[in-house]
């Protein structure tokens, strides 16, 4: 390329995997366009949420939706507000399956986010090429999938980092320490968060930037 790469370091940012527990069965039985359905109309919701709590999406890798709070416009309560997005996923991904259980079949309902978050920084740029998009990198990255990973359906887990920005931001109550470290791989055992089950029960089925 006769250009520099369109890229720069975000050294503060909390970033979001969510990955849908128990998808790859359902839809093994299910027609492609019922795939389809459950996922363009949650991601839709999930968008129109995002959008709403300045919250960057940076992709879909099949059912895992990826987010970042904190680029391209830095801001300090990037945990706090990411932590808030991960609460209407929780309360949205629950009312829509709900919903479109009538149309897409038995054990839709059942269908939930399993959600990791980690805080810290991140290579963002536009990785030149076909199809050319913005794209996320580094060790935050990493991280995360394993915070994700290690979560469990219906439940949002935090790394340390995540949850002592959260804290610092006066949202402390929000948190419940993980009882058991964890094992990342390639992180050893960790210490981690869970964000209350009395947290999503607030504005179960519609949040406000200012709740």
């Amino acid at each position: 390329y006769d250009t520099k790469p369109i890229a720069d370091l975000f050294p503060n940012t909390t970033v979001m995997f969510a990955d849908i527990a128990g998808f790859t069965a359902w839809s093994s039985v299910r027609e492609p366009s019922q795939v389809f359905t459950l996922l363009e109309t949650v991601y839709r919701a999930f968008d129109m949420s995002a959008k709403r709590r300045r919250v960057f999406k940076v992709e879909t890798v099949g059912d895992c939706y990826v987010a970042v709070a904190g680029l391209p416009e830095p801001r300090k309560d990037h945990a706090v507000a990411m932590a808030r997005f991960a609460r209407d996923i929780h309360s949205t991904m629950k009312v829509l399956t709900q919903k479109l259980e009538v149309n897409l079949g038995p054990d839709t309902a059942d269908l939930a986010f399993r959600i990791g978050l980690h805080s810290g920084p991140v290579t963002g740029g536009v990785l030149r090429g076909a199809n050319a998009r913005f794209q996320l990198f580094g060790d935050t990255m990493n991280t995360t999938a394993r915070v994700e990973s290690t979560s469990l359906p219906g439940r949002v887990q935090l790394s340390k980092d995540t949850a002592e920005s959260v804290m610092k931001g006066g949202k402390g109550h929000w948190l419940e320490e993980r009882k058991e470290r964890v094992s990342a791989k390639g992180k050893g055992e960790i210490e981690t968060y869970w964000l209350k089950a009395t947290f999503y029960q607030q504005n179960a089925t519609r949040s406000t930037a200012g709740s």
